[in-house]
């Protein structure tokens, strides 16, 4: 769950959060923790959602980025703080009296994410079938949390009834959580379906190309840019082999105006575009995603590859693409020529989405070339997906036990340390706070995490590069995060990942585990070939290049701009353009 209603500012990283359907705030009223009256009632968007003004993000908003520290908005534990923060006032219509239970009856849990547990969700009445994701609000721990489900919430309600766009059916809000009720999807991920088939074809990857594209199309013509494109946010409605594939997810889209560049570095490595990491960007963004899947749909692997954050940051920013490898070489010119022109580094020659969809390729996709890819496509998508299926569970478990109580502890420290109370950590402050809480590092090794830390070269630390900086010192110290989603693989206790709980873990609905995806994440992750995982082993394939996402996505913003600022440092920015 992510950004929910503002458009960013061309100069910052990130927009303030704004009201669809109120008046604009005051500058200042904007910084201002949300309402702090207890919130007892759930509030109810009656079906169909009625659509923001058209013009609601057309209004002046102020600038953004400035707040600091981000607020932590709920009591340890939750309580009265946590409870008092209205989510959802002035951005959906409500209703004060209905709860969600009283019109839906919640059911076995689908799925969970960063902030939320999405359960099935039963219509009492009419016994359809829907989906119910539930945000608790303690996990809500800053305004930028807040401001992030805000804005997903006004995306949703702003985009068309489309059929590739799942649809938000009703919003809830009570004094524990949101809940935001939207069409069941429960016909699997994209790449689960294709390796699911017996044969795979280009005419099959042509299909579901031109549904992400009508996707693309479908929000940029809402003024809305997703940002976070990738297999796993596209699911089918149902099991029937005709049902309909949906984009499920809007935690990082934001509205956009013409012209309006942004900042913010967000999204999933493997799908991220250039310019999203020299932090100057637009809607062109989606056509570089969109433009990955096609090629994953074509040969099973992503374009860009490398064991290292850089190195992967590197092979986008280089933009090289391989069309040698098999199959490449059975796979028609025209579906490579639309690649290319996706890929295209120079996001003015990107075509778009119009341009896409209107490709011969897939213009005319029902007659894209019906051979079989081969089994070996069919046969990488699947380790793929299970293998970003492994890492995702033990990001989280780790999301799970990052406590509203360890971010206090980060918050209470940087009060400590900002004697000034300015907002800022400097040097100084940094030197002596650290000595107070008994830190071993020496004075060059401070020097070094403040420069490393600082991402913006100003010279202090605001609070989010202060999160940055106590996150890696914790790693340095340990790795009790690492160790917890470890012991939630290793259900014996034994020490080790064996293949048994490898399989429990990545079973399907079926409680089936495939032999030979389990045999390649083995063959990656096992280094020392004794048929289990290690802790260490554990260590290493989550500190690899194959995911950059955190707990966190606050954190995962900072981790974001610290990998940005050290590509400028090395030069890699600068010899890409």
């Amino acid at each position: 769950m992510g950004n929910t209603c503002c458009v960013a500012p061309a100069t910052t990283d990130e927009a303030e959060p704004r009201r669809v359907d109120a008046p604009p705030r005051d500058h200042h009223a904007a910084k201002k923790p949300a309402a702090t009256t207890t919130a007892t009632r759930q509030r109810h968007v009656q079906e169909p959602m009625p659509k923001p003004r058209a013009r609601a993000r057309d209004k002046a908003k102020p600038n953004a980025y400035d707040w600091a520290p981000p607020r932590v908005l709920p009591a340890r534990g939750g309580g009265a703080a946590a409870s008092a923060v209205r989510v959802l006032e002035g951005v959906v219509p409500h209703h004060p009296r209905l709860r969600v239970t009283d019109k839906y009856q919640l059911g076995r849990e689908l799925g969970r994410g960063e902030f939320g547990v999405t359960h099935l969700a039963t219509d009492r009445a009419t016994r359809e079938r829907l989906a119910c994701k539930s945000i608790p609000k303690r996990r809500l721990r800053t305004a930028v949390d807040v401001a992030d489900v805000r804005r997903e919430v006004a995306i949703m309600a702003s985009l068309p009834d489309h059929p590739a766009l799942v649809r938000l059916r009703a919003a809830y809000e009570d004094a524990e959580a949101v809940h935001l009720v939207m069409e069941l999807c429960d016909g699997g991920e994209l790449f689960d379906r294709i390796v699911a088939r017996g044969r795979y074809t280009e005419r099959a990857a042509a299909a579901a190309a031109r549904t992400v594209a009508e996707v693309v199309r479908a929000c940029h013509a809402h003024g809305v840019m997703h940002r976070d494109l990738k297999p796993e946010n596209f699911l089918y409605a149902g099991k029937s082999e005709d049902a309909q594939l949906k984009a499920i997810d809007f935690g990082l889209s934001v509205f956009f105006r013409p012209g309006e560049r942004f900042r913010e570095i967000v999204g999933s490595p493997y799908y991220m575009a250039p310019e999203v990491l020299r932090r100057d960007y637009g809607p062109e963004v989606d056509i570089w995603s969109a433009g990955v899947i096609l090629y994953i749909l074509l040969c099973g692997v992503p374009p860009f590859w490398a064991e290292t954050e850089q190195g992967v940051a590197r092979a986008i920013l280089r933009g090289a693409v391989d069309f040698d490898r098999e199959p490449w070489p059975r796979i028609s010119r025209a579906a490579k020529s639309l690649v290319r022109q996706m890929l295209d580094v120079d996001p003015r020659r990107r075509p778009t989405a119009q341009q896409v969809l209107d490709h011969p390729w897939l213009h005319h996709a029902a007659r894209a070339p019906n051979v079989p890819l081969g089994d070996v496509v069919r046969a990488r998508l699947k380790q793929f997906s299970l293998m970003n299926r492994f890492k995702k569970k033990a990001m989280r478990v780790i999301a799970e036990h990052l406590s509203v109580e360890e971010v206090e502890v980060i918050r209470e420290m940087f009060a400590l340390m900002d004697t000034d109370n300015n907002g800022k950590v400097t040097l100084q402050e940094l030197k002596d706070g650290l000595t107070k809480v008994g830190s071993k590092l020496a004075e060059p090794e401070m020097e070094l995490l403040m420069e490393a830390a600082d991402v913006d070269g100003n010279g202090y630390l605001d609070y989010g590069e202060f999160v940055a900086v106590t996150i890696h010192l914790q790693r340095l110290s340990n790795d009790n995060h690492l160790r917890t989603a470890f012991l939630f693989f290793d259900k014996d206790g034994s020490g080790y990942i064996e293949r048994t709980e490898l399989a429990d873990a990545l079973a399907d609905d079926s409680g089936h585990a495939d032999d030979a995806v389990l045999d390649h994440i083995l063959r990656e992750v096992d280094t020392d070939k004794d048929g289990r995982i290690s802790y260490e082993e554990f260590v290493a394939m989550m500190k690899s290049g194959t995911d950059w996402r955190k707990a966190s996505r606050q954190y995962s913003r900072e981790r974001f701009k610290t990998l940005s600022n050290s590509l400028i440092k090395d030069g890699s920015l600068t010899m890409a353009r």
